[in-house]
C-alpha cells in the first residue's frame, strides 16, 4: 500500500478528497503515515460504509444460526416447518424491502425467539442510521445511543461490533462528512475480474486495459457520433 501511495504525483495530492478502505490495520496505518507525511494532503480516511455493514450483519448472522439450531431442536417439527425454516433470505433483506407476506412470516418467528427479534431491530436502527444521518455530529450522537441500547438490552452477538466500532470510530463516522464510499473501486475490480474470467486469463497488462477500456467505454466509439459509427445506409 505505501509503494502504491508513494505512485501519486505530487501534483495531484492536493486534489484527493478521502481515501476508503476496509478495517483492515494495514491499510488504515499506510494511508495514515502518508497523509502525516505530505502538507499537501488534506484528504481524510473513511472506513467504507458497506465494510461496516457486513460486520454488525455478520454478527447478526451468527446468532440466526444459533437461534434456528435451538428452534429446531425445541419446536414440534411440524410448527418449526411452518413458522420458522425458510427465513434465511427474508431476514437479511433491509425491513422496508420486505412484502406483506414476510413481515408476516417474521412475527411469527418472533414469537419464538425475542432474542433474535432484539437483534433484527437494532441491526435495522444500525442501517437506518448510516441511511440517514446528515452530519457526522448527528452520526456519532445516533450511534452513541444505538450503543447504549445494545448494551442495555444486553445482545451479546453485538459485542464484537461494538468493539470494532470503538477502535475505528473516528474513521468510521468520518463516512457522514461526504458519504463517500468505495462503491466505484469495487464494481471496477469485479469488471476486471470478469474480463479475465471471460477471456480465459490476460497475459499482457496493456490487453487488459484494452478490454477494459471496450468494456467501459469503448461502446461511445461506435455511436452515431463516434469515430467508428456504424453507416445506417
Amino acid at each position: 500500500m505505501s509503494a502504491f501511495l508513494d505512485q501519486i504525483p505530487a501534483r495531484l495530492r492536493p486534489t484527493i478528497r478521502a481515501f476508503t478502505t476496509d478495517m483492515w490495520d494495514g491499510y488504515l496505518n499506510a494511508i495514515e503515515e502518508y497523509i502525516q507525511a505530505h502538507e499537501d494532503v488534506t484528504a481524510y480516511l473513511v472506513v467504507d460504509r458497506f465494510h461496516v455493514a457486513e460486520n454488525y450483519r455478520d454478527d447478526f448472522d451468527s446468532l440466526r444460526k444459533t437461534e434456528m439450531k435451538r428452534l429446531k431442536k425445541e419446536l414440534h417439527e411440524e410448527t418449526y416447518e411452518q413458522e420458522c425454516k425458510g427465513m434465511l433470505w427474508t431476514l437479511r433483506k433491509n425491513h422496508e424491502d420486505l412484502n406483506d407476506d414476510e413481515r408476516k412470516r417474521l412475527r411469527q418467528l418472533f414469537r419464538h425467539t425475542p432474542l433474535l427479534h432484539q437483534a433484527y431491530t437494532l441491526r435495522t436502527e444500525l442501517t437506518v442510521i448510516f441511511n440517514q444521518a446528515k452530519t457526522v455530529d448527528e452520526a456519532e450522537h445516533r450511534l452513541n445511543q444505538w450503543i447504549q441500547k445494545a448494551e442495555r438490552l444486553d445482545v451479546a452477538c453485538f459485542r464484537p461490533f461494538i468493539k470494532t466500532l470503538t477502535r475505528y470510530w473516528s474513521p468510521i463516522v468520518s463516512y457522514f462528512e461526504d458519504r463517500v464510499n468505495s462503491g466505484f473501486v469495487e464494481g471496477l475490480n469485479n469488471k476486471i475480474k470478469t474480463i479475465k474470467r471471460r477471456c480465459y486469463g490476460i497475459g499482457k497488462t496493456s490487453t487488459l486495459f484494452q478490454r477494459l477500456w471496450l468494456d467501459l467505454a469503448g461502446y461511445k466509439s461506435f455511436m452515431p457520433n463516434g469515430p467508428f459509427a456504424l453507416s445506417t445506409t
